[in-house]
């Protein structure tokens, strides 16, 4: 069932519905020390008037091949077979940080316990046929969950269009 979670950028309005439904989902409460899952950036650039703003809502990626899981010296974390998520026991969690030196995405939090937490794909929604509560709540329709292949159909689909746009836009300018 390998899906994952998608990220359209061009879409994202950085609201945080996303966050807010991922800290109800696995009741997370940051005011007592416990890691948000999901954290929305804010990206700032260039100059007026040609200033831009971006979001990004970031989380665990579930790499295909998970640096964080291979950097792990007690197997607590592993990829579940069902779902492709990637998954901590918490019980053999060590708080040696390993797997937040092997993530490029700086994903790993650790809580007042020093215990890596993370996304974890929401496992039981999905393993009930539902979506990830953060992809159900979006309202802009900004994340996706889908299988690696029709996220790169997807991509492909948008990257002709913006190429068919931009030449129609040429074409009408005299």
């Amino acid at each position: 069932m390998d899906k994952t979670i998608y990220l359209d950028l061009e879409l994202c309005v950085g609201c945080g519905a996303c966050a807010v439904a991922c800290m109800d989902q696995n009741d997370i409460y940051p005011e007592k020390g416990q890691p948000a899952f999901r954290r929305i950036y804010r990206i700032e650039g260039g100059e007026f008037p040609d200033a831009s703003i971006q979001y990004l809502s970031a989380a665990c990626v579930h790499c295909e091949d998970s640096p964080c899981v291979i950097g792990c010296p007690t197997g607590a974390i592993t990829k579940d077979d069902r779902t492709g998520a990637i998954i901590v026991n918490r019980e053999l969690c060590i708080g040696c940080h390993s797997c937040a030196l092997a993530c490029p995405f700086g994903v790993p939090r650790y809580d007042q316990d020093e215990k890596m937490q993370k996304c974890n794909l929401c496992m039981e929604r999905v393993e009930a046929g539902l979506e990830p509560a953060c992809v159900r709540i979006c309202p802009v329709g900004a994340l996706n969950f889908e299988s690696p292949n029709k996220i790169q159909a997807v991509k492909e689909s948008k990257f002709v269009g913006n190429i068919v746009n931009a030449v129609h836009r040429a074409g009408t300018r005299k």
